[in-house]
Order: structure tokens, then C-alpha cells, then sequence
């Protein structure tokens, strides 16, 4: 265990070490949540326009499921079970962390709630994207890939940025993508129950 620990440490610092001045403004708002309230808004409506109103509620009650649920698992019952200390609250790395505008997060940081949450509600986007339904409510998979590279850039980003600031090592954010991963998937199935449902009464 131990040596998985330093090699989390080196890793973080391998990648916590190169900064610049134009890199800490970027990597400040990649990981501001408000910064993608846009593509939140543009994601509910391309949903909309493919499913239709009635099914987009039911869709975006898997999505508070599993974003709702990623968050208040890392947050709430992982973190303070687990009590990792933050990078930036480590007195071990004092000194040889870099940090932007001072922001350290909270005391403790395994696992990454940004890493679950962007996880779960990109991945769920594209299993649900790729599911169609057709008139008899049968359902049958596309094979658009798309947006699968454009949201699992997003999600790269978010967590890159988290290690960048400093706050998260690598450990915290595998961590939370698996907990993303998981949501994401048992979420798409109840959805997918659902809007089958759903259909037959229609």
C-alpha cells in the first residue's frame, strides 16, 4: 500500500509540476462547474429534440439519479470513510505542490466527486444518445460515436484539471470514474425499463 501511495504522489507531481500563467486560468475554469451550465443546457435539449418532451423526463430522472447519487457517494460517504488528505493538504508535499489562486478544496479528496459526477452524466448521455426508439418501443442501438469522443474529452479535462490544481492525485480520480462508470450504467438500465414502459401505455 504504501508504495502505491508514493507512486500516486509521483505521479501527481509529474503532472502538478508543469504550469504556466495562461494554463492556471484555463485549468481554473475547466474546472468550475458554472463553466459548462451551456453544455448542460445544450445536452437537455438535443435530448428533447430526440426523444421528445414525455421522454425527457423520464431520461432526466436517470440523470439526478446518477449524478445526484455519484455526488453524495464520494462526497458524503466516501470522503469522510476514507479521510485521504488533498495533495494541497498534505504536509508531506508542502511546498512542492502547486496552487492557483490558493484554492486547496476541502480536507480530504478520495475519491474525485468531479471525476464521478462528469463520468456518470457523460457516459449516460451516450448510452442513452445511441438508444432510439421506434414505434413499437423496441429498442435498438446506432452506431454514432461522436459524441462519445467529445464528452470523454470533457471528462478528461475536468479530471486533468483537478490533478493540475493540485487537488486530486491520480488514485482520487481512477476512483471516481469508477464510481461514475458504475452509476452511469445501472442509471441506463432503469431508464431504459422506463421508456419501455412508457412506451407500451402509449
Amino acid at each position: 500500500m504504501d508504495k502505491l501511495i508514493y507512486i500516486d504522489q509521483q505521479w501527481l507531481l509529474a503532472i502538478n509540476s508543469w504550469h504556466a500563467p495562461w494554463a492556471d486560468i484555463l485549468m481554473w475554469h475547466i474546472s468550475a462547474q458554472s463553466t459548462w451550465i451551456p453544455l448542460y443546457i445544450v445536452l437537455v435539449i438535443m435530448l428533447w429534440r430526440r426523444f421528445g418532451f414525455k421522454r425527457l423526463l423520464i431520461i432526466l430522472l436517470g440523470f439526478i439519479f446518477a449524478v445526484g447519487l455519484s455526488d453524495f457517494i464520494s462526497s458524503s460517504v466516501i470522503k469522510p470513510l476514507v479521510c485521504r488528505p488533498r495533495p494541497s493538504h498534505e504536509p508531506a508535499l508542502e511546498g512542492l505542490i502547486h496552487l492557483v489562486r490558493n484554492y486547496s478544496g476541502g480536507a480530504y479528496g478520495f475519491v474525485s466527486s468531479h471525476a464521478a459526477n462528469t463520468m456518470s452524466c457523460a457516459l449516460l448521455f451516450c448510452l442513452i444518445w445511441n438508444v432510439p426508439l421506434n414505434n413499437n418501443g423496441a429498442i435498438h442501438k446506432t452506431n454514432s460515436h461522436l459524441e462519445w469522443w467529445l464528452l470523454m474529452t470533457w471528462v478528461v479535462l475536468n479530471c486533468y484539471s483537478r490533478m493540475y490544481l493540485g487537488v486530486h492525485y491520480p488514485g482520487d480520480i481512477l476512483g471516481g470514474l469508477i464510481i461514475g462508470v458504475v452509476l452511469s450504467v445501472v442509471a441506463y438500465g432503469i431508464v431504459l425499463i422506463l421508456l419501455r414502459g412508457f412506451d407500451r401505455k402509449s
